[in-house]
């Protein structure tokens, strides 16, 4: 199963980055909790696939062309943790950003119940209830 969940992750973060916000919903659960760094005017997590939607589209008007490239996935059974390098321009700003970022994300029954991203690896482990 924990297989099946690294490649649920690879296949979370490509929609991603086709924009398919269908097919990167297909794999969260409906009662999604997601605590994503950038957050918008949302506060500090986003809740249910409405706010994922919500999420998304503040998270796109901010930085319009946000790309995630998966450096690795680990498998730690029904949590997979990806790191990760976020890219793009902030919509008001031509600088060009290059952040390291740490993705958490806990599956059940091929969906997504739980996501988290972090700066560091030992930030979103924590954020899991593990420690390195």
């Amino acid at each position: 199963m924990s297989q099946e969940n690294v490649e649920l992750t690879y296949r979370a973060l490509d929609a991603f980055n086709r924009r398919d916000l269908e097919a990167l919903l297909a794999l969260m659960d409906e009662d999604i909790e997601a605590v994503p760094r950038i957050v918008g005017g949302l506060g500090s997590s986003v809740r249910r696939r409405g706010g994922m939607r919500r999420w998304w589209k503040d998270l796109f008007d901010l930085i319009p062309d946000l790309s995630i490239e998966i450096v690795a996935v680990r498998d730690l059974g029904d949590l997979t943790m990806a790191d990760t390098r976020y890219r793009g321009h902030g919509a008001a700003s031509d600088t060009p950003f290059d952040d390291r970022n740490w993705i958490a994300l806990r599956w059940r029954n091929g969906r997504c119940v739980w996501w988290s991203s972090k700066a560091t690896e030992v930030e979103a482990l924590e954020a899991a209830g593990l420690s390195e």
